[in-house]
């Protein structure tokens, strides 16, 4: 490049005190608020954690070390740096942030690593797991609106493990996908399948993450759950799961992903249910939910408040909103 052209303020003397303030200086340049106010409060809180553990280089090498490992034993099916971010509590945090719920909705909980976009488009009613040594479970639930109308067509993915707690593409030489489905709600908001009961299972955990559980003497098990994903135009996407109660580790999940409002008992088909679905027996295990979604501006307008009351919180009285995320107003 040619030096006469960079217009970057010279950098002299730097020192441990001014370092950060010159990083924010040369980064200020670009032309997003958005992008200046995150790469600065980056900026200023790693700069603050070395100052503060005065961290060594050996550390910092370990620490990158770590992190390229995370990245090497990434695929197509298996994201350790969605793991990573699951047992650190960050993945439910920005969820929290960005998708907040009024009163009266569902709460949203963690993706996890193992979703997928190869999912069978199936109908109400139908199989969606096909392990022999699950125990077969009915799904019944309904997807409505915070007034309690019904709300039609919201395409509804759901995944879960088989019997041996391992999801599909845990599998090798997996040909198709099983043990996960995309249904579509009707006229009443209605949506049911047949699946199996849940079990608890590990997190992947031979990898670095496993590895830096097991130093910070963690356990890699999360409780029986069943996932689901809501999506529909005009409506907030819900990502969220449903957990067994007295699961053993329903207070220890790995990820943080149990909410209180979102653990359930199963029950039990009677006779007048099974008659009332076809292919189920009686006795057969139940899980019946209610989901009550909201509409992305109701959602758009909760964050929004939320954004400038927090931000107000940490002394940045001046905000405005940008395309929906916050940026402080600087003097």
């Amino acid at each position: 490049m040619d030096p006469s052209k960079v217009t970057t303020l010279p950098l002299k003397d730097l020192t441990i005190s001014n370092i950060t303030e010159n990083v924010n200086l040369v980064n200020s340049t670009n032309p997003s608020p958005r992008l200046r106010f995150l790469l600065s409060r980056l900026t200023t809180h790693l700069h603050d954690y070395a100052r503060e553990t005065r961290l060594s280089q050996g550390e910092w090498l370990e620490a990158i070390n770590f992190l390229t490992a995370t990245g090497q034993i990434c695929t197509d099916v298996r994201q350790e740096f969605i793991l990573l971010s699951d047992i650190f509590g960050l993945s439910l945090l920005v969820d929290s942030i960005d998708h907040p719920k009024p009163a009266g909705s569902t709460e949203g909980t963690v993706l996890g690593p193992f979703h997928t976009h190869d999912a069978e488009e199936l109908e109400n009613g139908a199989i969606m797991a096909h392990d022999e040594g699950g125990e077969k479970l009915l799904v019944v639930c309904t997807v409505k609106d915070v007034y309690g109308n019904p709300i039609e067509d919201v395409a509804v993915d759901v995944w879960e493990t088989d019997s041996t707690g391992h999801y599909d593409v845990q599998h090798p030489g997996r040909d198709r996908p099983d043990g996960r489905c995309v249904l579509k709600s009707d006229a009443e908001g209605r949506f049911w399948f047949r699946g199996i009961v849940p079990v608890s299972y590990p997190i992947p955990h031979d990898g670095p993450v496993g590895k830096l559980l097991l130093r910070l003497g963690r356990h890699p098990m999360r409780p029986s759950h069943m996932h689901f994903m809501f999506e529909k135009a005009g409506w907030d996407k819900l990502v969220t799961a449903l957990y067994l109660r007295g699961d053993p580790y329903e207070t220890t999940d790995a990820v943080f992903g149990v909410k209180q409002s979102l653990i359930v008992e199963l029950g039990t088909v009677d006779k007048e249910m099974a008659a009332r679905y076809p292919g189920v027996v009686e006795g057969t295990k139940l899980l019946q939910y209610d989901f009550v979604l909201v509409t992305e501006q109701q959602s758009a307008e909760l964050r929004d408040r939320n954004s400038i009351e927090a931000l107000g919180r940490l002394g940045m009285e001046k905000v405005k909103i940008v395309d929906g995320l916050p940026v402080p107003e600087l003097d």
